[in-house]
């Protein structure tokens, strides 16, 4: 039965269904009426409240896990307190400060994109997920060094300004000259490609006969293009840190549940694509439970917000995921500010 809209509620009873809401995702255990009796807001009898508390439960709003146990929201129950009464706490002051801070470091993307990941699972008390860009970045020009007799440093630097390095296997002994002409080979001839269309063209021109490279110089071009096509390819779609956070004292009595959430994890293809959906929301989406079919076993909740770069261009996904008694009201803006601020160095 679908959740009534928040409207239709009573003031007592969706002044309840918030205390009731607020106290489980807060404490993790079900609030009970002599808990919200005696906390004085309601100036109710706990009879009053019990019946209150069983037509929020006739709603499907909020359900009793045992008998006298108390209530605890239902999915659907989550879900009308996300979209139309949780007010949401806005970082301090403090916390905005702190993560820029630790985003400010000097490193490649992926340094940034890994303290994110933590950073949102130190935030949030669940674990943080990023997902990588999907970024062929074009090439302004590689050179190579030599490091010893059969290895070479390549150096690729691309037309954001971004610069790496990858170690290259000579297999053989190369002369200084042959560095050279390959390092000018690549700048004069494929810059302003990604790699995958500097390795075709340059297959293309040597197929031809058009190249003047020598045998030397031809390999280690092609051992250059190769490393970084082999990089890219095996970088994860995902970086997932903070997976310990899950397993608090409150799981420990839900722990079969806790134990699908991390086979989940494991499958990181799968929760790349259900990120994804909120690249193509082009806002932030939140997923409760089994409102999400990956989810549905192990009963989670994801926050999930696309980032963009300095352009305004969606470039990838970052957000948390935990227990559905996330604290979604800190949880909430704490992934935009993040999302945001990591927009800003974002090529």
């Amino acid at each position: 039965m679908p959740a009534p809209p928040v409207t239709e509620l009573s003031h007592r009873a969706r002044e309840i269904f918030r205390l009731v809401v607020e106290g489980y995702l807060q404490s993790g255990h079900p609030v009970g009426s002599k808990t919200l009796a005696g906390e004085g807001a309601l100036n109710l009898s706990p009879a009053s409240i019990r019946s209150v508390l069983a037509e929020l439960e006739t709603l499907g709003l909020l359900s009793a896990p045992h008998t006298s146990a108390g209530r605890m929201p239902t999915e659907s129950g989550l879900r009308m307190f996300v979209d139309g009464m949780m007010q949401v706490a806005e970082p301090s002051a403090e916390e905005r400060s702190a993560i820029e801070r630790r985003l400010s470091q000097p490193g490649p993307i992926e340094q940034a994109l890994e303290t994110v990941s933590a950073l949102l699972s130190d935030l949030s008390n669940a674990a943080g997920m990023v997902m990588v860009p999907r970024r062929e970045p074009r090439l302004a020009q590689m050179s190579f060094v030599p490091l010893s007799a059969d290895r070479a440093l390549a150096v690729l630097v691309g037309e954001d300004g971004g610069v790496e390095n990858r170690v290259v296997g000579l297999g053989a002994a190369v002369p200084p000259s042959a560095l050279e002409q390959a390092s000018n080979f690549i700048t004069a001839r494929l810059a302003g490609r990604t790699l995958a269309e500097a390795a075709q063209a340059m297959r293309r021109e040597i197929a031809a006969g058009r190249s003047q490279l020598d045998e030397a110089s031809r390999d280690l071009v092609e051992r250059g293009l190769a490393v970084w096509s082999e990089d890219a390819a095996r970088r994860p779609v995902l970086i997932v840190r903070g997976q310990a956070n899950l397993l608090d004292e409150t799981a420990l009595g839900d722990i079969e549940r806790v134990r699908l959430l991390l086979d989940d994890l494991e499958n990181k293809q799968s929760v790349a694509e259900l990120l994804d959906s909120a690249r193509e929301a082009d806002a932030m989406r939140i997923f409760i439970g089994s409102e999400n079919r990956l989810f549905a076993l192990s009963g989670s909740a994801v926050i999930a917000s696309p980032y963009r770069d300095r352009e305004g261009r969606v470039v990838g996904v970052l957000g948390v995921i935990g227990p559905t008694r996330l604290n979604y009201a800190r949880v909430v803006p704490m992934v935009d500010f993040t999302a945001r601020s990591l927009g800003r160095i974002i090529g």
